[in-house]
C-alpha cells in the first residue's frame, strides 16, 4: 500500500486513502531496512572517492546522487582521503551495510584488495581510473587524447621547453598523460628532456614546490603542462608568488576545467573531462550489473573524448 502498489494488490480506492490519511497522521514511513531483508535489496549504492574537497569529485558525486535518486536508489557517500588503508575500510563497511553496488574511484596503485573484495558477489564499477590487472568495468577519460591535445596546442604557439608537473607514478592517469606529453614532443622532433618532468602527487603542494623549482632552472621552461587542477592551482600560487605573471613570463595548461579557469585574470586554458558523463553512465553500468540487466561477463572499459577548451593562459613565442 505504502509503496504505491495498492492497486495492483486489488486494495480499493477507499481503503489506499484511509491508510494513507492515518499514516501521515502518525507519521509512520516504511522501514527500509526490514523491506531490504525481506527482499534482498536495500536500494543503496555506495560511492567512495578519494577527496570530496576536490571540485572534480564533488561534482562528479552530485550527478552520481541525482542519476541514483532518479532510479529509486540512495548513495552512501565515503571519502577515502585518499588512502589505501582508509579506502579498505570503506569497501568492507559498505559491504556491512548491504549496498547492492559500490561505484568507486581507487587511490594508490594496487589493485589486490579490489580484486579480492569484487569475489563477494557485490557489483563494483571503477571511474576516474582503471586497473588493467581486473576484470572490473571501468568508466574514465581517454588521458592519453587529452594530454596530446594540450600539448600540440602548446607547441603549435611556438614553445620548445616544456615541462610537465606529474601526479603519482603508477596510476593509469598519470601515465596515460605523461605518454601523450612525451609521444606529443616526439611526434614534433623535439627531445624528451626527463627532468622537465617532475612531481609525485596530484596535490596542489605538488604544483607549488615544483613549479618554485622550474622557475629557478638556468634554462626555466617558457610553459608548464599540470596533470591535474590541484597541481596548477599549486603552480599558479607559485608563478604570483615569484613576481611573474601569465602567459606574460610562463604559459600554464591544466588537465581538469574549474568553475573558477574561465575567471582568473588569465583565463586558463584547459583539458576539460566529461565529468557528467562519467558519472552518468557508471551508474547505468552499475544498475545494470544489480538487477542482471547485463552478462556480468562483459567487462565495460569506456574511455570518454575529452575536451582541450583553449583560453588565454598559453601565449604565443
Amino acid at each position: 500500500m505504502l509503496n504505491g502498489k495498492g492497486e495492483q494488490f486489488r486494495i480499493s480506492t477507499q481503503t489506499s486513502e484511509i491508510i494513507l490519511k492515518a499514516a501521515a497522521e502518525y507519521n509512520y514511513f516504511p522501514n527500509r531496512i526490514a523491506r531490504g531483508l525481506r527482499l534482498e535489496k536495500t536500494e543503496t549504492i555506495g560511492l567512495i572517492v578519494p577527496d570530496i574537497a576536490n571540485q572534480f569529485f564533488s561534482s562528479m558525486a552530485k550527478t552520481i546522487e541525482i542519476e541514483s535518486r532518479k532510479n529509486g536508489y540512495s548513495i552512501f557517500l565515503c571519502d577515502s582521503l585518499d588512502n589505501i588503508s582508509t579506502e579498505k575500510e570503506l569497501l568492507n563497511l559498505l559491504a556491512a551495510r548491504k549496498v547492492d553496488g559500490i561505484i568507486l574511484a581507487p587511490v594508490g596503485t594496487g589493485s589486490d584488495h579490489i580484486n579480492e573484495f569484487s569475489k563477494n558477489g557485490i557489483p563494483v564499477v571503477i571511474i576516474d581510473r582503471y586497473l588493467p590487472d581486473t576484470k572490473i568495468p571501468y568508466i574514465t577519460t581517454d588521458n592519453y587524447l587529452g594530454a596530446c591535445q594540450a600539448m600540440e596546442h602548446i607547441l603549435a604557439m611556438g614553445h620548445r621547453v616544456v615541462a610537465c608537473i606529474q601526479g603519482l607514478n603508477g596510476i593509469s592517469a598519470n601515465e596515460d598523460r605523461v605518454r601523450g606529453y612525451k609521444d606529443t614532443l616526439n611526434n614534433n622532433s623535439i627531445a624528451v628532456d626527463n627532468s622537465l618532468i617532475v612531481g609525485d602527487d596530484f596535490g596542489e603542494e605538488t604544483g607549488y614546490v615544483q613549479a618554485k623549482l622550474l622557475m629557478k632552472r638556468n634554462n626555466p621552461p617558457t610553459a608548464i603542462f599540470a596533470l591535474s587542477n590541484l597541481i596548477s592551482l599549486g603552480a599558479m600560487r607559485a608563478i604570483s608568488e615569484s613576481g611573474l605573471k601569465i602567459p606574460d613570463d610562463i604559459s600554464l595548461v591544466s588537465f581538469d576545467d574549474q568553475p573558477y579557469s574561465a575567471l582568473l585574470a588569465s583565463p586558463m586554458t584547459t583539458v576539460e573531462q566529461e565529468k557528467d558523463e562519467i558519472a552518468v553512465r557508471a551508474v547505468n553500468i552499475l544498475l545494470e550489473r544489480i538487477t542482471g540487466a547485463k552478462d556480468e561477463r562483459v567487462i565495460e572499459k569506456i574511455m570518454i573524448k575529452p575536451k582541450l577548451i583553449i583560453r588565454k593562459s598559453v601565449r604565443e613565442m
